[in-house]
């Protein structure tokens, strides 16, 4: 041993963690909480201006309809929506609503612009991407892959009437164009 060293000895200390739980375990026990089947009517209508939890990725991904409000308030609303492949959602302009779109599932082509006949921005979108319309933007969505691409959109204030349901992109444009 060199000179002025001293031997180094490690002793461990136990920890005790000082709470009843583990610092990563649920404080509730899962069995406990309710559950929830999308394929129940209930997460297929319009539960506007009433409290309402759901699992929004599942709600979006087992949408079989263009569009169907889910909710439907006095200053929000909630879409889930199934675009078909190599379908849109229809070049639009929402002048006085701010739009939030998030991809759940399938890629898909954004384009916005001032004009809707000059879209000079362009993003190529996957799951998970989310997609901010300011009010007053020409937009669409194309479907650019090889299975329905679902996602919700959230609109402040509404855009449709409580309760729509477009079980496809041909009913919502007949709709769109019954309520102009």
């Amino acid at each position: 041993m060199m000179k002025g060293m001293s031997t180094l000895y490690y002793i461990p200390i136990p920890t005790v963690y000082p709470y009843a739980y583990g610092p990563y375990a649920p404080i509730h026990h899962p069995a406990d909480l309710p559950r929830h089947s999308y394929g129940k009517k209930d997460h297929q209508k319009d539960h506007g201006s009433q409290p309402f939890v759901l699992n929004i990725e599942e709600a979006a991904k087992q949408n079989q309809t263009f569009r169907t409000a889910l909710w439907t308030g006095e200053h929000l609303q909630v879409t889930v929506m199934s675009i078909d492949v190599g379908g849109d959602i229809g070049l639009e302009v929402h002048p006085e609503i701010d739009q939030f779109l998030r991809i759940e599932s399938g890629q898909g082509l954004v384009q916005m612009g001032d004009r809707k006949d000059q879209l000079d921005f362009e993003r190529r979108v996957y799951a998970d991407y989310a997609i901010m319309v300011p009010a007053g933007k020409w937009h669409n969505i194309t479907n650019t892959g090889n299975r329905p691409l679902k996602l919700y959109t959230i609109y402040a204030p509404p855009e449709h009437p409580y309760g729509t349901v477009h079980e496809t992109k041909e009913i919502a444009m007949a709709d769109e164009e019954h309520h102009i």
